[in-house]
């Protein structure tokens, strides 16, 4: 009698199962997910969000006062930790969102890429995968201008021209600059205010 023995090459190869949004929104339906929970699609893959810390909420906050909504008024929503669709497989909740103006105030539906100005992430510890990750699907949705607010190196970030999974085109702001969205180059808004610290 023989015994064949598989060889490694034969193994199976654990399959990756990925969520599509309709999915993700059926967990939350089936109470498997609650408004509570601090979850994001990314490439399929439910991604748990650390807790908010001090210095982020302050970023946030910050960037919030900051911008002048008298010259955003009837041009831009500015948009707080909510949802953008960025395709079947991807909806994260970025810490901030400029988007087109509309007078439903996306009522009907999340904001899809074309609807985004400018997308904004407030990084301490989630600075590499805010950089990598995240970038890297705003690129593929082709998101115009995405700003790392980088806790770590007390800067902006601003990443423009999206070309397949990356930006062509990053500039970084410190200390007693200044930073502009490319939307709005008259808005200037000082990255002390910002980064703080």
């Amino acid at each position: 009698m023989t015994t064949q023995v598989a060889s490694p090459a034969a193994a199976a190869v654990p399959a990756r199962r990925r969520f599509t949004v309709a999915e993700y929104y059926s967990m939350a339906d089936a109470g498997i997910l609650s408004e509570n929970d601090r979850v994001e699609l990314l490439d399929g893959d439910l991604i748990v969000m650390p807790p908010i810390g001090n210095w982020h909420a302050f970023s946030v906050n910050s960037i919030v006062v900051v911008f002048p909504s008298t010259l955003l008024e009837n041009r831009a929503i500015l948009s707080v930790q909510n949802p953008v669709r960025l395709d079947n497989y991807n909806e994260p909740q970025p810490d901030i969102m400029l988007l087109q103006w509309r007078d439903d105030f996306y009522r009907n539906g999340h904001p899809a890429p074309g609807d985004v100005l400018l997308l904004i992430e407030a990084a301490d510890s989630s600075v590499e995968f805010d950089r990598t990750v995240k970038l890297q699907a705003y690129a593929r949705a082709g998101i115009p201008e995405v700003w790392i607010v980088s806790r770590p190196e007390l800067r902006i970030e601003a990443y423009t021209e999206p070309a397949g999974n990356e930006y062509t085109t990053v500039r970084y702001f410190g200390p007693s600059e200044t930073v502009a969205p490319q939307a709005f180059p008259n808005i200037t808004l000082a990255v002390d205010r910002i980064i703080g610290d």
